[in-house]
């Protein structure tokens, strides 16, 4: 029989969510996991029919759930948001986003406008959706969990893909997690990055082919020790760990989920 108290340390119950970049992907994948773990979850992202959908899923778990549109890239969106589901469901303590664009493109032809989109769905919408959290649970004098999707171009390039903009971006993505760890640990608020590998979703399919593009597929997974692509599943622990009183002494670090993609 297993001990009580560890399932206790991924306990949620009582806590709001918010997941932005939750309509498909890591992010719906993530707001099920923080449901199932007791949480009531706000889902937003910019594909309402899509978003609707995966809140009617978190209800099946027999939590509260709501969906908010916005787009992450656009200033002053996430602090809208924010109020929206603190007058809906309550004080957000809990916050994973994953909202991410990749414009691909070779560098010396990477225009300005994919530029400056992955800056500002990437890292500038982070920045902002962290700063409504953080501020709100400062003022009130609560702890909480701030969980940045990232990615293994956050550490390192990338040759499958030519996204300059995205992989500045991410790395981009990692300082501000440890920068926003450091001012905000003495409060209590925790934040730290996970850095997937590669996984199916939408963002890495080919609607062409159904799956990753074969020639792609092939090098991701002579690049992966492991010699595959994740599973979306293979996520869960890793949001469930980092969301959770059982990460309470965890801040600033990067959880990779890479199957060994960042060991070489």
């Amino acid at each position: 029989m297993a001990d009580p108290s560890i399932s206790r340390l991924f306990d949620l119950t009582g806590t709001t969510a918010l997941v932005i970049g939750a309509s498909s992907g890591i992010g719906a994948r993530a707001a099920d996991v923080l449901a199932r773990a007791g949480a009531d979850v706000a889902v937003a992202a910019r594909r309402r029919e899509q978003l609707e959908a995966v809140a009617a899923g978190l209800r099946g778990h027999g939590r509260k759930a709501c969906a908010f549109v916005l787009d992450a890239g656009e200033r002053g969106a996430s602090e809208r948001c924010v109020a929206e589901v603190e007058a809906t469901l309550g004080g957000v303590s809990l916050l994973v986003y994953a909202s991410g664009v990749s414009r691909l493109g070779r560098a010396e032809r990477h225009s300005p406008e994919k530029w400056d989109q992955a800056l500002a769905v990437n890292l500038t919408g982070a920045f902002e959706a962290s700063q409504a959290v953080g501020r709100r649970l400062i003022e009130r004098g609560e702890p909480g969990s701030i969980v940045h999707v990232g990615s293994v171009a956050s550490l390192g390039a990338n040759s499958v893909h030519r996204s300059v903009g995205y992989a500045a971006s991410k790395a981009g993505l990692a300082n501000l997690t440890r920068q926003l760890a450091i001012e905000w640990a003495p409060h209590g608020i925790r934040v730290n990055l996970l850095a997937p590998g590669y996984f199916a979703t939408d963002f890495t399919i080919d609607p062409r082919v159904g799956d990753i593009a074969p020639d792609q597929k092939a090098e991701i997974e002579r690049l992966t020790p492991l010699g595959r692509v994740g599973r979306l599943e293979e996520l869960d622990t890793a949001v469930a760990f980092l969301t959770s009183p059982a990460s309470s002494y965890v801040t600033g670090t990067i959880l990779t989920v890479d199957g060994g993609w960042t060991a070489w």
